[in-house]
């Protein structure tokens, strides 16, 4: 079959490259406090039955995907914040055999996983989904985590690299059957695999390249990139730059977002809902995650104070508070400024959920961002 057919099928099947100008996902629903580093009261727990009910509501309204965070060990603080989470690929499959429509990821840690092993996984899951099942890549920053694994962190632009080849044995796994690989970090001697999955030419893969490497990867080997922005314009010129860095590979490649989202009747009831997670936020614990990530600095205590906030409602993505309304017309802003869809956090998934449903995507809907 020619290239662009296969394209265009593997298009019309799967829900990231539906009509809607805005998709939406959740982000996070697999681990305990999801991406709320807060003690406020919540009935989010990580448990497999809370996770089903989370997903079969996302599929009912019609969201498009879920992503779950790919977690080993906690970031400490006095919530043990994501210490209580649940294996990715088992829980992308058993999800998938009760929903219907709605994709489910896999994040995997690229030096956690040999590639067989992800593209084995993979295909299995993409056949008990029927075609709905994706991968995000990651390189693994979270480096208490990667010694617990034996790993050795390697430098930033280096996981990049093993990241690359990493997929490149993915994909052709996905394709090839008796083919050799030799590169610098893995070797395959007639590799083989059955069945092939559902999608083809193979699974969607995303990843969230912030760096200039991490950009640079997602342009040469994934299909939408996650974006990390703090508003409509640092959204539009981060989403040109990916997709520049794309075309300057013949590819093209889809820009998505993530954040945390809390919408009420009024204002000031969000905004009071708002500030009651951040009065009541984890402050080691986000302060953990911020200095493995580099974030801390004397000079800058002011700028990072504020930063932290963001961290502690939804990991430092994009806020979405307000009404109904103002929500939508934040969607409506991304879309225009090439955000295709956002993976969002809610601080109690499952209770909030049915309110969006209600509330929210009619007005979607009215303004032209889905079907």
């Amino acid at each position: 079959m020619h290239p662009d057919t296969l394209a265009q099928l593997r298009r019309d099947s799967v829900p990231l490259f539906n009509a809607n100008r805005m998709k939406i996902g959740i982000f996070g629903c697999n681990v305990s406090n999801g991406g709320t580093i807060s003690k406020a009261p919540t009935s989010h727990r990580p448990t497999f039955a809370h996770n089903l009910l989370i997903a079969q509501t996302a599929d009912r309204l019609g969201l498009e995907f879920l992503v779950p965070f790919g977690r080993w060990k906690s970031f400490g603080g006095e919530t043990e914040y994501n210490g209580d989470c649940m294996e990715v690929y088992t829980w992308a499959a058993a999800l998938a055999a009760r929903t219907e429509k709605i994709m489910l990821f896999a994040t995997s840690h690229v030096s956690t996983m040999h590639p067989i092993l992800a593209a084995k996984q993979g295909a299995t899951i993409d056949h008990i989904s029927n075609g709905r099942w994706g991968l995000n890549v990651v390189c693994g920053w979270y480096a208490a985590e990667m010694e617990m694994f034996g790993e050795r962190q390697s430098p930033h632009d280096e996981r990049y690299a093993r990241a690359g080849e990493w997929v490149e044995v993915v994909k052709r796994l996905w394709c090839e059957n008796h083919f050799d690989h030799v590169g610098e970090h893995y070797r395959v001697t007639d590799g083989y695999l059955e069945p092939k999955p559902v999608q083809q030419p193979y699974p969607v893969i995303v990843n969230a390249g912030v760096s200039a490497a991490g950009r640079d990867f997602s342009a040469r080997h994934v299909d939408f990139n996650f974006i990390t922005m703090d508003s409509v314009e640092s959204a539009a010129s981060i989403a040109a730059d990916v997709r520049q860095r794309a075309h300057g590979y013949h590819r093209e490649i889809g820009v998505l977002g993530y954040g945390f989202i809390l919408v009420r009747d009024t204002e000031c009831e969000a905004r009071a809902a708002f500030n009651a997670i951040i009065e009541a936020g984890d402050w080691g614990a986000a302060r953990n995650i911020m200095r493995v990530l580099g974030m801390e600095s004397d000079s800058f205590n002011a700028q990072i104070e504020q930063f932290a906030r963001r961290f502690v409602a939804g990991w430092g993505g994009y806020l979405m508070v307000g009404t109904p309304e103002s929500v939508t017309a934040q969607f409506v802003a991304l879309a225009r400024a090439g955000v295709e869809g956002m993976a969002l956090v809610w601080q109690d998934y499952a209770q909030e959920l049915p309110y969006f449903g209600e509330r929210v995507l009619p007005l979607m809907r009215q303004a032209g961002l889905r079907i």
